[in-house]
């Protein structure tokens, strides 16, 4: 019988971490280009998650969708400390050597979020819809880390990470993940056309020289031992826009460049 909403209960699907990657300027490029392109992508998530230790669970995803430029795979959610770290700063690093061998150079949008989803390990392609994958799209696609990728140097920054904000509070500031949490930067992430607004944190593994200024966050060195870190309460240095209205750098950033991808 089809499930009528609000007029009974039913169990609620599992707790996942969905992990979602899209590629910067992917529709750009030839069509021809695409397919190898989508290969390249699976390929060196794989390999990152691989070296994170997390190759059973990627083996056997709880779900996994194509996007085009893009994918979302379905974990399980004690993996999510090591998909905050090491697995960005991996992806980096194999995106790095990827791009130095003279391929197709290649950076990464990367969301990460929890929450409850159905799933059919058994058909992964068609399983795996919900509130929680949905938001995890929006915050592939917000303007925050849109910007902050198209203002990065494709030559040093290949990963630009987004992290709702359930991820932060109960992995990062919880002190789950081997991660300071003045590492990530507060930002609303909002996408145009969308009505999304949530408070989700940024994260660079690999900041480039022309970012230094905008996200002092994603460059603050770790505290010295003992030291308490406590989690940032700010959303971004203040800065003067354009229409001289006063805003976050990410803000201003997003307004100047426009979120382009």
């Amino acid at each position: 019988m089809e499930y009528v909403p609000f007029a009974r209960s039913i169990d609620l699907p599992p707790y996942r971490a969905i992990l979602a990657v899209d590629a910067k300027g992917f529709t750009a490029e030839p069509g021809s280009t695409h397919e190898a392109i989508s290969k390249s992508l699976l390929d060196l998530v794989g390999d990152a998650l691989t070296g994170a230790g997390l190759q059973a669970e990627w083996d056997r995803p709880a779900f996994l969708g194509s996007t085009g430029d893009g994918f979302a795979v379905g974990l399980p959610t004690h993996v999510l400390p090591h998909l905050v770290d090491p697995f960005p700063r991996l992806l980096q690093e194999r995106l790095a050597e990827h791009n130095r061998q003279g391929r197709r150079r290649l950076q990464l949008r990367v969301s990460l979020h929890v929450g409850p989803l159905p799933a059919d390990p058994e058909n992964p392609n068609w399983t795996g819809n919900g509130d929680a994958r949905n938001d995890t799209h929006r915050l592939l696609d917000s303007a925050p880390v849109k910007a902050v990728l198209a203002a990065a140097s494709p030559q040093v920054t290949f990963v630009a990470c987004i992290f709702s904000d359930r991820v932060f509070e109960d992995v990062i500031a919880a002190g789950y993940a081997g991660m300071q949490p003045d590492r990530c930067l507060p930002v609303m992430a909002t996408v145009d056309d969308k009505a999304f607004s949530r408070q989700a944190w940024l994260y660079l593994p690999e900041v480039s020289g022309n970012l230094l200024g905008v996200l002092p966050h994603a460059v603050l060195p770790p505290p010295m031992d003992g030291e308490k870190s406590e989690r940032p309460r700010i959303s971004g240095p203040r800065v003067r826009r354009n229409d001289g209205q006063v805003a976050t750098a990410v803000e201003s950033m997003t307004q100047n460049q426009g979120g382009a991808r």
